[in-house]
C-alpha cells in the first residue's frame, strides 16, 4: 500500500481529536530490546514517534487484516498485533499498567474498518427491527380507532333543546330588550296574540307579516294599502299593549 508521508505527517500532528494516546513501550524488529515511544491513534493508523513533542511520527501501523492479543514477553503489560499473512510482522507492545493495557487493547481491537462496518451492519439491523414494531404498532392504533363509534345525545344533551326565557326581562330606560334574551333567536309567534306563554313569561310582540302579492293582488294597488294600513293598526295596538303593560309593572316596583 503506497501511502502519502506529508499527508500522514499533516494528519497525525492536527488538531483532529485522537482516539488513544500515551507512551508504549515497543519491542524492535531486529533487536529484541524495547524503546519507549508516544503512541497516537487515530481511526485506523498507529501512529508513534519518539517523543511527545516530537513533529514528525517515526512510522504508522495500518490496523486492517490484523488481530490484538496478550502475549507472553519478558515485558509486563505485554500485547501483540498480529497481522494474517505469513512474511507480516508481528508488533509487540507493552503498556505502563493493567488499566493502560486494557485500553489500548479494546481501542486497538475496534479501530480496524471491518468492525466499524460490522457495528453498522447491527445498528442497521437494530433501526429496521425498531420501524417494524413501529408500524405494527401504528397500525393497530388505526384498527382499535376504527371502531370507534360516537355515542348519541341524549335529550338533555341535544343542542336543538335551548334554555326558555327568564322570568325577568333585561330592560334599557324601562323597556324590555327582547334581543338580548335567551331564546332570542327562537321563531316568532304568529298566532297574532300578547300575553304569556305556557311557563309564565311574556311573550314577544309578532313580526310584522311580508305581505307577498300573488298575480291576482297585482292590480289591486287600493287593497294592498288597506291591508298595510289594517297591519300597522294592528301592530300599533299591541305594542301600545305590551309598553303599557311594562310601565305598570316599573311603576309598582318603585
Amino acid at each position: 500500500m503506497k501511502l502519502n508521508e506529508r499527508s500522514l505527517a499533516f494528519y497525525a500532528t492536527c488538531e483532529s481529536p485522537a482516539d488513544n494516546s500515551g507512551f508504549l513501550y515497543k519491542r524492535g524488529e531486529r533487536h529484541t530490546a524495547y524503546h519507549r515511544r508516544w503512541f497516537v491513534l487515530k481511526g485506523n493508523m498507529l501512529f508513534y514517534f519518539e517523543e511527545r513533542e516530537s513533529r514528525e511520527p517515526v512510522g504508522v501501523i495500518v490496523l486492517e487484516g490484523c488481530n490484538v492479543e496478550l502475549c507472553d514477553s519478558a515485558e509486563e503489560f505485554a500485547f501483540a498485533i498480529r497481522f494474517g499473512g505469513a512474511k507480516s510482522r508481528t508488533y509487540v507492545l507493552a503498556a505502563e499498567s493493567q488499566a493502560a493495557m486494557e485500553s489500548w487493547v479494546k481501542s486497538l481491537s475496534r479501530a480496524s474498518f471491518h468492525y466499524m462496518r460490522l457495528v453498522v451492519r447491527e445498528l442497521e439491523k437494530q433501526l429496521e427491527e425498531m420501524q417494524a414494531e413501529s408500524a405494527g404498532a401504528c397500525r393497530g392504533c388505526q384498527g382499535s380507532s376504527g371502531s370507534w363509534k360516537p355515542k348519541a345525545l341524549s335529550l338533555e344533551q341535544s343542542p336543538e333543546r335551548l334554555p326558555a326565557l327568564p322570568a325577568v326581562l333585561p330592560k334599557e330606560n324601562g323597556c324590555a330588550v327582547w334581543n338580548n334574551a335567551l331564546g332570542a333567536d327562537q321563531p316568532p309567534d304568529t298566532s297574532g296574540c300578547g300575553g304569556h306563554d305556557g311557563e309564565g313569561n311574556p311573550r314577544p310582540p309578532p313580526l310584522p307579516p311580508r305581505g307577498r302579492a300573488s298575480s291576482s293582488e297585482v292590480g289591486s294597488a287600493g287593497a294592498a294599502t288597506a291591508e298595510s294600513l289594517s297591519t300597522f293598526c294592528q301592530l300599533h295596538k299591541l305594542y301600545g299593549q305590551e309598553v303599557a303593560r311594562l310601565q305598570q309593572d316599573w311603576l309598582e316596583r318603585q
